[in-house]
């Protein structure tokens, strides 16, 4: 008796597993995603990009929409105010992080009700990915760029951040889509910025090392490039998607 009921049990595990409806599961995925009208925004990434489904997942990406804008112009406003009232370069200093949050949560799983749809796009989950990755760059660059202007004491500066700031978005994205986590990317970058201005003011107590060294302008673009090539190995093809059914 207790063999056929263990015998019963093994039967009804797979009759479980095709009792799931994937049909509404996608449709109720699709209807949180497309139920916003389409703005003057999304029109021009239609046109730009030639894909609706890729200018949908740009303009639902986490870190573009408008309350995470809001949040970082509040910091960099607040940066400004801390580089003219301490003559720290602060808005340099904030940027490269404020970009590792920012490209790290563009890769979505768990916080992005796009990032499901996304695999059954014609488009690549990779393209998306890096379509995603290079608006939330720029437009924290042009955020920075803005955020100068007001801040004249770091004109020097202006360029300084942007290769710091290239590898510390590089390395969140890279450590997201190795762990399969967009909070494990915000993690690693901010812990690895946050021991890189520490280390490099070490001694001399200047924290403005880390993005006024030219000693470190050619560790930041050897950490970029290996940073990179990281993601588009993890993001390649049968890898990525494997890496998503069994995350």
């Amino acid at each position: 008796m207790k063999h056929d009921n263990l015998e019963s049990g093994r039967d009804a595990l797979p009759l479980t597993a095709h009792d799931v409806d994937l049909d509404r599961v996608w449709m109720n995925v699709a209807a949180e995603i497309w139920p916003e009208p389409i703005g003057a925004i999304e029109r021009s990434a239609r046109r730009l990009l030639g894909s609706p489904g890729l200018a949908r997942a740009l303009v639902t990406t986490p870190s573009l929409v408008l309350s995470w804008l809001l949040a970082s112009v509040a910091l960099l406003v607040a940066g400004v105010v801390a580089t003219q009232t301490t003559g720290e370069p602060w808005i340099a200093l904030l940027l490269p992080a404020l970009a590792g949050v920012g490209v790290a949560y563009a890769y979505g799983p768990g916080i992005d009700p796009a990032f499901e749809l996304g695999q059954t796009m014609a488009v690549s989950t990779r393209m998306v990915l890096l379509t995603r990755v290079c608006a939330v760059f720029g437009l924290n660059a042009l955020l920075g760029l803005l955020a100068t202007l007001f801040a004249p004491g770091i004109a020097g500066l202006t360029l300084g951040w942007l290769l710091p700031m290239a590898m510390i978005a590089a390395l969140g994205l890279a450590a997201a889509t190795s762990a399969r986590s967009a909070t494990t990317g915000v993690g690693v970058a901010l812990a690895v910025w946050g021991l890189i201005v520490l280390g490099s003011a070490y001694g001399t107590r200047d924290l403005a090392t880390a993005v006024q060294s030219d000693a470190l302008l050619p560790l930041y673009a050897l950490g970029t490039l290996l940073c990179g090539a990281l993601t588009l190995f993890m993001t390649n093809g049968n890898r990525w998607n494997r890496g998503f059914l069994w995350s």
